[in-house]
């Protein structure tokens, strides 16, 4: 079986949040719950600055086994920054191996400086291989 390139733009999701770092978990929380996320890309604050994202295992690890209020825990507490992105043309394989390589399971999809969405084994593994019809 000849595996196809397949580009990350095609297997990723657009539904993602840009937030300010400032916002509480419990804000957050709130967020997700509504829009269905699993995780939230916090924005730069200027052009200088890198992206963040806060996942759910974030909020678990970092304030509910911490017993910490989510009223008073603010994003930019908890949040990975820089974190690892990926161009949205980048073959899956690739990403895969870089997920691998820095051990995360998820990371936005960045061209020219703009968040287009965001990838996961889980888009790589389901969409990837239903896009090679297999």
């Amino acid at each position: 079986m000849t595996i196809r390139r397949v580009p990350v733009k095609q297997v990723m999701v657009d539904k993602f949040e840009l937030v300010d770092g400032l916002i509480t978990v419990e804000a957050a929380l709130q967020l997700i719950g509504d829009k269905g996320l699993e995780a939230l890309i916090i924005d730069k604050r200027d052009e200088h600055d890198e992206f963040g994202m806060v996942l759910l295992s974030d909020i678990a690890k970092q304030v509910i086994a911490k017993d910490k209020s989510p009223a008073r825990v603010n994003l930019y507490e908890i949040m990975a920054k820089p974190v690892v992105s990926v161009s949205s043309g980048m073959d899956v394989r690739y990403c895969a191996r870089l997920f691998d390589s820095f051990g995360i399971h998820r990371a936005p999809v960045i061209d020219e400086g703009r968040v287009l969405g965001v990838v996961s084994y889980n888009n790589i593994v389901i969409k990837g291989f239903a896009l090679n019809g297999s």
